[in-house]
């Protein structure tokens, strides 16, 4: 005998998206060692707490630049979508299944306005590393801060140095040029 849609959605048991992130995922080792509550005082003072509309959470924020950073996702608007179908990028941002991500508009206007001539984006990747590098996740006893770094290799017997040419301020500079194409795409000033 057929069941009706709504037999159907009775019987399904609820589901958590803490449930659907693996436990040995990635982000779920980041969560556990970086501690991200540092950035609200960080970036308190580039935050007016009586005038507009409440602004999105600048951890959720930053930890959503980082998301792109960390896996090379070099457009907001992708960073969006990413976002918007990825359980576990949800999960590492604290948002629920149903919860609305974030638009690439805001993340653009908070990089390009808020924090436009500020050292915030190189002091809280810093932060972030040295945190990693204090929990062992990444080896090294030197943070470089001048864009010149050296790639790890875990085997401490056999190892090639390698320059990464990717820093910090390479990631915004094209999260820019990004803007400026999509913009221009869609026929808008640049």
């Amino acid at each position: 005998m057929l069941r009706s849609n709504r037999e159907k959605q009775q019987s399904y048991e609820f589901v958590s998206i803490e449930e659907l992130v693996p436990q040995d995922h990635l982000l779920r080792k980041v969560d556990k060692y970086i501690d991200f509550s540092f950035i609200e005082s960080k970036v308190r003072p580039l935050y007016c707490a009586d005038n507009g509309r409440p602004a999105i959470d600048p951890v959720v924020l930053f930890k959503m630049i980082f998301l792109g950073y960390f896996y090379g996702i070099r457009s907001e608007r992708q960073l969006e979508r990413e976002i918007q179908t990825n359980l576990a990028y949800r999960w590492f941002l604290g948002l629920g299944l149903t919860d609305k991500v974030p638009d690439h508009s805001t993340i653009s206007w908070n990089r390009r306005t808020r924090f436009k001539d500020t050292g915030i984006f190189q002091e809280i990747f810093d932060e972030i590393v040295l945190q990693a590098i204090s929990h062992k996740m990444v080896g090294g006893r030197v943070l470089i801060t001048d864009s010149t770094h050296v790639k790890a290799n875990a085997n401490k017997h056999h190892y090639t140095k390698q320059e990464v040419l990717q820093n910090t301020k390479d990631y915004i500079d094209e999260l820019n040029e990004a803007v400026a194409e999509d913009r221009k795409a869609h026929g808008k000033k640049s």
